[in-house]
């Protein structure tokens, strides 16, 4: 569906984006992540045709950038970060705004559309200036969705939402996904591991990490981490860890008359069995075992702090 080919934009000796590769599919919802002026919104701006490559292409379909930008527009839907509204009209004028600019023909047939989707019966004929946070990114939403484009490029959908809203937002992002290409740049990285089918991250410009959640997971997961809950002491733990070598006790503390462990181990040997039978053979009482996940944000980090050299 859409196509990076060795993109590059300049903004005079500053590189803001370094030779991107990579392809979206049609009806997948990519995450698109980065720290802070790792180069995602001008990729999104050159994508959506606001900007223009210093080097390489964007294609879209059959359709490329460099030639075909107004039709690549019509396809493109876009709720950039600051939501761009003009608040002193009502939410139906408004509406009525965009879908003029876009030549949406059947207005009020898309306007009782997009309102079903973005929950804005009730509120068609309000001030934009009276709504809240919540209510002006539905009605962003809204004019993103208006002229039914095959792609939708959201920035930051829910930033300053409370968690109700995000949770209303993250749901309608999820419906939309179903029947558009979706590319969502978020810093919420439980909502991109909730709602994106995979994820890119970049840094400085570059790509860094293409997969799933689980795959850039596993691709960091070179220790495994357990933690259990069983009746014994610190003192016994430690010596079950001699006993099964190779496995590092990082904590034992006492909570009453159980013990919380916490150990670590070479993923490419799950020792789980190992413990479960040791702990059974001493007549343990285990009440819990589980194994701790590399989160997303360690991995984010790890690839925009540890690898690109910042402190």
């Amino acid at each position: 569906m859409i196509q990076l080919t060795d993109l590059v934009k300049d903004y005079g000796n500053l590189r803001a984006v370094d030779h991107l590769n990579f392809e979206i599919n049609e009806g997948e919802i990519l995450g698109f992540l980065g720290p802070n002026g790792a180069g995602k919104t001008t990729t999104i701006r050159m994508i959506t045709c606001f900007l223009t490559p210093t080097k390489g292409n964007i294609s879209v379909g059959d359709l490329n950038v460099l030639d075909n930008p107004i039709e690549i527009k019509k396809m493109i839907g876009y709720l950039p970060e600051h939501n761009p509204l003009y608040t002193e009209m009502t939410v139906y004028d408004y509406l009525k705004f965009t879908a003029e600019i876009r030549g949406v023909l059947n207005f009020k047939q898309r306007l009782k559309e997009v309102s079903d989707k973005c929950g804005l019966h009730g509120i068609v004929s309000k001030s934009i200036n009276t709504l809240s946070k919540g209510y002006k990114q539905r009605v962003g939403l809204a004019q993103a969705i208006l002229h039914d484009p095959k792609i939708l490029i959201l920035d930051e959908p829910t930033s300053g939402l409370d968690p109700n809203q995000i949770a209303e937002i993250r749901e309608l992002i999820i419906e939309l996904g179903k029947e558009k290409t979706l590319i969502l740049c978020s810093h919420i990285l439980q909502e991109v591991q909730a709602v994106c089918d995979r994820i890119i991250i970049i840094n400085k410009g570059k790509v860094v990490a293409d997969g799933s959640a689980e795959q850039l997971q596993s691709s960091f997961q070179n220790r495994m981490k357990v933690n259990l809950e069983l009746t014994a002491t610190p003192e016994e733990i430690q010596e079950m860890a001699a006993a099964l070598t190779n496995i590092s006790v990082l904590s034992a503390k006492l909570k009453g008359e159980y013990v919380q462990v916490e150990l670590e181990f070479d993923a490419t040997a799950d020792r789980r069995a190992e413990i479960f039978n040791y702990v059974k053979k001493k007549k343990w009482t285990l009440l819990e075992m589980h194994r701790e996940n590399v989160s997303l944000e360690h991995v984010f980090r790890n690839l925009t702090i540890v690898e690109g050299g910042r402190k």
